[in-house]
C-alpha cells in the first residue's frame, strides 16, 4: 500500500477523559477539518472511573477514516499522523488479538487507595525514582489491587498472555499491531525511572508488575508503526501524554517557560529542560524525547476543573444547558470555600477520598457554590506555583489553554497571582504540539512559536482582598487536615 506523499496534511488525534477529537493541519498551521466523538463514562460504584477501550478505539477509527476522506476529497493526503492521549489510564489486554480482558480504569478512579496505604513507608523512595507522589491515580497501584482482586487476569499475566499498559498503549497497538508506551505517557505508570527513562526492576517488584507485562518502551517522536485506512497507509510518528502536548502548543519549548492549561482536569506545567527536577507535591515527567533528546517537565494536576462543574450540575440538579457557569460566576461573589474533593485532591497535597467540603456556605445561593467551586481551581493554581517557589520569576503574561479556561477563572487566577493571565485565541493547543512535532520529526526546522491571546486579564483585586481569600483557602485545607 502506498504511503501518503505530496502536497500533505497532518493528522493529530486528540484523545481525551470524554471524548476523541481529529484535526487535519495544512502546510501553513491551519486547521482545515475536526471532529470529535464522545464516550461514556462509566462509574460501576464509588471510587470507580471506567471506560470502554474499544469504544475508544472504534472512536479513533472512525474519525481517521473521515481525515482520509476529507484529504481525498481536497486532493491531498496525510503525511503522518500523531496521538495525544489521556495518562494515568490503564488497562489489560491480549497481546495476540488486542482484546481488552478490563475496562480502561480511568485516571479520575481511585479504587486502589489500599494499596497507597500498605505502601506509604515507601512513598518517599518511589517519589525520588519516578518523580510522581504515592497515589492511586498512577498505574502500579491500579495494577496490583486489581490483580489482587481478579484472578484470571492474574494468571493472564503470569502465563504472558496479557500487557498491562496505558490506554495510549492499547490504542497504538489496535491502530497499527505494533504495542509500545512512550517516555511521557510511562512516567505515570509510577514503574518508571525517571532519569533512565527504563523500566525499574525494584519499582516492578514492589508493585508485582512482571516485566513482560510491560509494553515495550518508545520515545515521544519515534516510528510507531502505520495506520492502514481505505488502501492508504499512514505513519503514526507522534505519541504523547496530552499535558505535555498542551505545554509544547502554547510555546513551552523553551526552559523555564511555564502555561495553564484546563480541560476536564487542569494542569500548571513548567518546563525544566534537560534535567529532571523533583519538587515535593507535584509531579515530573518526560516532557519531550527522541531517539537523542530529551526534555523534562513538573507539572501541577487538579483533578477537577470541567469535571467539577459536571458534577455541580447533578449536585444542583441544574440542566446542562443551564448551567453556564462562566456567567453564574461573572455575576456573583462568595466568601465561601469549596474543596472539590470527590475526585480526591491532587497537586500538590494528593489525597484521596476526600469529599467535599462546603466552609461559609450555609444557605448558599447555587451561584454562590459554584462561583465559590470555580475559585477552588484558582487557589489550587496558586498554591502548585507557590510550590514551585518561581513566584519571582513569572513571566510578563501567563497562558492559559483549554475549554475551561473561562474569563472568571481567568480573572480570578490573575487576581490571586498578581500578573496578567492570557486566554489562548487557539482553544487546541493540545492537537497544536502534536503537530509541531510532527513538522519536526519530517525534518521541518519549528520554532515552537508562543501563544496569541485574544483576551488578557490584568490583576483588580485589593491587596488586603487576597490575602483575606488565600487565608481563608488555607483555614479551610488546615479544617480539613490537608495543610
Amino acid at each position: 500500500m502506498p504511503v501518503a506523499s505530496g502536497n500533505p496534511y497532518f493528522l493529530v488525534i486528540d484523545q481525551g477523559t470524554s471524548s476523541t477529537k481529529c484535526f487535519l493541519f495544512d502546510s501553513n498551521n491551519e486547521v482545515v477539518f475536526t471532529r470529535r466523538i464522545k464516550h461514556q463514562l462509566i462509574r460501576p460504584e464509588p471510587h470507580h472511573v471506567e471506560c470502554d477501550a474499544l469504544e475508544i478505539a472504534d472512536a479513533c477509527k472512525a474519525l481517521i477514516k473521515e481525515c482520509v476522506q476529507f484529504a481525498e476529497e481536497h486532493s491531498s493526503v496525510i503525511h503522518s499522523a500523531g496521538l495525544a492521549v489521556q495518562r494515568s489510564t490503564f488497562l489489560f489486554w491480549d497481546k495476540k488479538t488486542c482484546e481488552p480482558h478490563s475496562p480502561a480504569i480511568s485516571w479520575q478512579d481511585d479504587r486502589a487507595q489500599d494499596i497507597v496505604r500498605e505502601f506509604q513507608n515507601d512513598a518517599e523512595w518511589i517519589f525520588e525514582k519516578t518523580g510522581t507522589p504515592l497515589s492511586a491515580h498512577f498505574g502500579g497501584a491500579k495494577f496490583l489491587h486489581i490483580v489482587r482482586k481478579n484472578s484470571k487476569l492474574l494468571r493472564g499475566v503470569n502465563e504472558g498472555n496479557l500487557w498491562f499498559g496505558s490506554l495510549s498503549a492499547f490504542l497504538t497497538h489496535a491502530l497499527t499491531g505494533t504495542v509500545a508506551i512512550d517516555h511521557s505517557i510511562a512516567c505515570r505508570s509510577q514503574l518508571l525511572d525517571l532519569k533512565s527513562r527504563l523500566w525499574d526492576e525494584q519499582l516492578c517488584n514492589l508493585f508485582q508488575v512482571p516485566l513482560s507485562a510491560l509494553p515495550p518502551l518508545a520515545p515521544t517522536s519515534h516510528s510507531f508503526g502505520s495506520i492502514s485506512v481505505d488502501n492508504i497507509t499512514i505513519p503514526l510518528n507522534v505519541v504523547m501524554g496530552d499535558q505535555q502536548a498542551a505545554l509544547i502548543g502554547q510555546g513551552g519549548w523553551k526552559t523555564n517557560t511555564i502555561a495553564l492549561n484546563f480541560g476536564t482536569s487542569g494542569s500548571v506545567q513548567y518546563n525544566t529542560g534537560k534535567t529532571a527536577l523533583t519538587v515535593d507535591g507535584l509531579i515530573s515527567s518526560v516532557l519531550f524525547s527522541d531517539d537523542l533528546h530529551s526534555l523534562y517537565m513538573i507539572e501541577g494536576t487538579i483533578n477537577a476543573c470541567n469535571s467539577l462543574f459536571y458534577w455541580l450540575e447533578d449536585e444542583l440538579d441544574i440542566p446542562h444547558k443551564e448551567m453556564r457557569w462562566h456567567e453564574r460566576c461573572a455575576a456573583t461573589k462568595t466568601a465561601g470555600i469549596f474543596i472539590p474533593g470527590f475526585m480526591g485532591i491532587a497537586a500538590p497535597y494528593w489525597k484521596s477520598a476526600v469529599g467535599i467540603h462546603r466552609i461559609g456556605l450555609d444557605n448558599a445561593s447555587d451561584n454562590e457554590i459554584i462561583r465559590a467551586a470555580m475559585e477552588s481551581i484558582g487557589f489550587l493554581v496558586s498554591d502548585i506555583i507557590e510550590r514551585l517557589d518561581i513566584r519571582d520569576h513569572l513571566p510578563d503574561l501567563l497562558t492559559a489553554s483549554g475549554g475551561g479556561g473561562r474569563p472568571p477563572l481567568l480573572q480570578f487566577i490573575a487576581d490571586l497571582l498578581g500578573i496578567p493571565v492570557g486566554h489562548s485565541s487557539m482553544k487546541d493547543r493540545t492537537a497544536l504540539g502534536v503537530y509541531y512535532l510532527l513538522k519536526k520529526y519530517a525534518g521541518e526546522t519549528i520554532d515552537f512559536p508562543g501563544t496569541d491571546c485574544d483576551m488578557i486579564f490584568e490583576p483588580a483585586m485589593d491587596d488586603e482582598v487576597r490575602k483575606e481569600k488565600l487565608m481563608s483557602w488555607q483555614s479551610a485545607l488546615e479544617t480539613i487536615g490537608l495543610h
